[in-house]
């Protein structure tokens, strides 16, 4: 009977979790979430291997929602054969390029990528210390999404800061890596002929980045050295002048928190809209700061995609996934029919439907949607990094 792989994806308030077979390729035998930690907590879990559950909890921390979890996995009979948990860990600093698996020591030097991942990278790590209690004696493992754009060339990793800046670690970094991982390895698979050549991805959703690859690897990304650069977001900004924060720090007297509170929680489609930070209630919205925010953010992406290109002299595929991407008609079709000039042509009737591939015929790029999976990329890693423990320590299979 073989054992599963747990992976884990901790936020502020929810811990998202998959359970994988262990399998040459995993598959997700069922996905869920404890959400509303701290406020409302709620369990739901669905899939193959169990019926589903959908209901409150009471808890108070993610050690609670920790608990839960386990509980469900011992109500399905695997909570004995989880053989590794895997966790999404958003930065991995200059340290971390692989997978890697969690000791004391890599932790505290994890905590200490706080300051650059400030929303995401704390909840991360309560996750591996909430699973390190759940399950003392199995292997906790790192993925990082910073690891898939190690290896950018100085052009697109430098800011023109003093060059001890960059050696200090002071560069462009870049984030969705898993993500980005997952489709550069699906393109093998359905689209063959274009997976090595010059390809932009637009992860879009509640964080959204782009990532121009060639032969499957990142060449470049517009989040840097945190995930704040680059493209609007749900809450989050995007690139902007810092003379202006000089300014907010100057003029205004905003402290580093209150300006940090800006910049994170209150700017981006929220912050453009005054509406929502959701793009389904903002294309329902008829206030016309909703429509203001929707084409300031189409706007972003076009101006960063044609930056992108330049940089892979040429595009060949233009993929959307994510939330938005993979979800909004609206959204691609104001990104594709404002780049007609790159001799991108849209199939309306196909992205209306939400089709896997949204290029018309004479498209001399190919535009395709495809829906991401983090946890699989996760899964897919821990099976690589346990198998090669194993042969160091002489084990088979």
């Amino acid at each position: 009977m073989s054992d599963f792989l747990l992976t884990l994806n901790a936020g502020s308030s929810s811990i998202k979790f998959a359970l994988f077979a262990n399998d040459a390729t995993p598959e997700a035998l069922a996905r869920g979430q404890v959400d509303g930690i701290g406020v409302s907590p709620r369990f739901c879990v669905s899939g193959s291997a169990c019926p589903t559950e959908d209901g409150p909890v009471v808890i108070d921390d993610h050690a609670g929602a920790m608990s839960v979890v386990v509980d469900w996995l011992d109500r399905v009979g695997v909570n004995a054969r989880i053989l590794a948990v895997g966790h999404r860990i958003v930065h991995g600093g200059l340290a971390y390029a692989a997978p890697v698996i969690i000791n004391q020591a890599i932790l505290d030097q994890l905590q200490s990528f706080i300051p650059l991942a400030p929303l995401h990278q704390p909840h991360n790590l309560a996750g591996v210390v909430a699973a390190w209690g759940a399950f003392p004696s199995v292997p906790q493992i790192g993925c990082f999404d910073t690891a898939f754009h190690r290896g950018h060339d100085f052009v697109n990793a430098a800011y023109a800061l003093p060059r001890t800046c960059y050696e200090r670690g002071l560069r462009r970094f870049g984030f969705h890596g898993l993500s980005y991982e997952f489709i550069a390895r699906r393109l093998k698979l359905v689209a063959p002929a274009q997976a090595d050549r010059r390809i932009i991805v637009a992860h879009l959703g509640n964080g959204a980045s782009l990532c121009a690859m060639r032969d499957g690897r990142s060449v470049s990304t517009t989040m840097g050295f945190s995930a704040l650069e680059g493209l609007p977001m749900g809450t989050r900004c995007g690139a902007i002048d810092p003379g202006l924060l000089l300014y907010l720090l100057d003029h205004d007297k905003l402290s580093t928190v209150q300006l940090t509170r800006l910049l994170y929680h209150d700017s981006g489609l929220l912050g453009l809209s005054g509406v929502s930070s959701d793009m389904r209630q903002l294309e329902a919205s008829s206030a016309p700061a909703a429509a203001e925010a929707i084409d300031y953010f189409a706007h972003r992406i076009r101006m960063e995609i044609a930056a992108l290109a330049a940089t892979l002299q040429g595009l060949d595929l233009l993929v959307f996934t994510g939330g938005i991407g993979q979800h909004s008609s609206r959204v691609r079709a104001a990104v594709v029919e404002g780049l007609a000039w790159m001799g991108l042509r849209l199939d309306r009737l196909a992205n209306a439907e939400g089709a896997q591939a949204i290029s018309s015929q004479d498209s001399a790029v190919q535009i395709l949607t495809l829906e991401t999976d983090e946890e699989a990329m996760i899964a897919l890693h821990m099976r690589t990094l346990l198998g090669a423990s194993s042969m160091r320590e002489g084990k088979h299979d």
